[in-house]
């Protein structure tokens, strides 16, 4: 008899998505086919798959023992998230060669489905990073007497879906530093930097709006700039290992001496970038927004602004509310920057309301499609248009130009 021979053995994913990519989330059903052509009659014992997600970290560190002696220190550490057996031909045993309990499988092409769920605890998203990774694979393997076993692995993604669509991720970032340079025994003016961002989280693709004011009072010449950068924690044994990579940057105008610059919602784009790990004990991905000033000659003036990177993108109405509460904190906070801590009392109501007036808005509306006549357009893109007008600045809104006072203390050289 001639015996036959194994031709392919494949995975395949039941996706849940229009891009044929098998991504899931803790708690989805992970589905698919295993399939195996043959060609030939060949007998089988089994035919199983092995479900695993774990991360994982590892790096070495040199260390010296005395003068001459040297040894490397290994920090490995791992965090099993599931581990799934199914058999789908056969039975468990698979260390001998009887011919026993053996299954004839014909030539052709034959598919075996298999199924199981992730778990209903919170999973750390698919990540590689430089000293650990968090991975998520189905092996099958095929086992035959009187042959090495054939296997094969193919991995899918998890994502653990971080809802940017929550308060603390709304909540805008904003703060303010100065730096004063020193030479030896000559002091010059200060260099202040001031800047915000209407949110906390983001998703990929989004552009980052940075509002900020750079005032150079010093005799250098300095540039503002911005980056986002992502920082991979790994543990291990006690001990912590952290890469820190550029994600993005942008780069303002020179600014030279008593100078200030101001940007209005300057956009920073996010690429296409793992989302925030937070959730795993042993790899944390975390990113921030870094506006700065590069001082020749000196340290460097910045503000470290943290940012979540999210799976679920911001809401474009159900959130309305969250986002309109947030933008106005976030203006107060801007305010605070700016305005001195005793402002003037606003005028009263009788001081720019005439009676007049105040008589006619009290008239009685009309109907409900009155009402929607006086809108500019249907309520719906109303608070559509509404919705993505960024914040102003506060210097942008001065209802009163002739007559305002400026507190700060001017640059010498003005």
């Amino acid at each position: 008899m001639v015996l036959g021979k194994v031709k392919s053995l494949t995975i395949s994913f039941d996706c849940l998505n229009d891009s044929n990519v098998p991504v899931y989330s803790s708690g989805d059903t992970v589905s698919g086919r295993v399939s195996l052509e043959v060609t030939g009659e060949i007998r089988v014992k089994s035919l199983k798959i092995h479900a695993r997600g774990h991360a994982k970290v590892r790096w070495t560190e040199s260390r010296n023992a005395g003068s001459n002696t040297a040894y490397t220190q290994n920090y490995t550490e791992e965090v099993e998230y599931f581990n799934h057996k199914d058999i789908l031909i056969g039975h468990e045993r698979d260390d001998d060669n009887s011919e026993e309990g053996l299954h004839t499988i014909h030539s052709g092409r034959h598919e075996y489905a298999f199924s199981f769920e992730l778990p209903q605890t919170p999973l750390a998203t698919s990540f590689e990073g430089r000293h650990g990774s968090v991975r998520y694979w189905v092996k099958a393997e095929l086992h035959r007497p009187w042959f090495l076993p054939v296997k094969l692995k193919k991995e899918f993604t998890v994502f653990e879906h971080i809802d940017i669509n929550t308060p603390s991720l709304l909540s805008p970032q904003a703060g303010t530093k100065e730096k004063t340079l020193c030479c030896w025994f000559c002091t010059s003016g200060p260099i202040s930097l001031s800047a915000k961002i209407e949110r906390k989280g983001y998703t990929p693709g989004e552009s980052i709006q940075i509002f900020a004011e750079i005032e150079n009072c010093s005799s250098r010449v300095v540039v503002p700039k911005a980056a986002i950068y992502q920082t991979q924690a790994f543990y291990a044994k006690g001990k912590m290992k952290e890469v820190k990579q550029l994600v993005a940057n942008l780069r303002g105008e020179s600014l030279s001496s008593g100078k200030t610059e101001t940007w209005n919602g300057k956009q920073l784009k996010i690429p296409p970038v793992s989302p925030s790990i937070l959730d795993c004990s042993i790899i944390r991905v975390e990113y921030s927004l870094m506006v700065y000033v590069d001082i020749p000659g000196a340290m460097d003036l910045f503000l470290n602004l943290p940012l979540v990177i999210g799976t679920i993108p911001l809401h474009p109405f159900g959130s309305r509310t969250s986002s309109v509460s947030s933008q106005c904190s976030m203006n107060m906070n801007w305010l605070g920057l700016t305005l001195p801590e005793r402002p003037e009392a606003p005028p009263s109501y009788a001081e720019v309301v005439t009676e007049e007036q105040r008589q006619s808005s009290l008239a009685p509306l009309g109907a409900c499609d009155d009402f929607e006549r006086a809108l500019p357009g249907p309520l719906f893109a109303y608070i559509q248009e509404f919705r993505f007008l960024p914040p102003p600045l506060y210097s942008e809104i001065d209802p009163n130009p002739d007559q305002s006072t400026d507190d700060r203390p001017s640059c010498p050289s003005r």
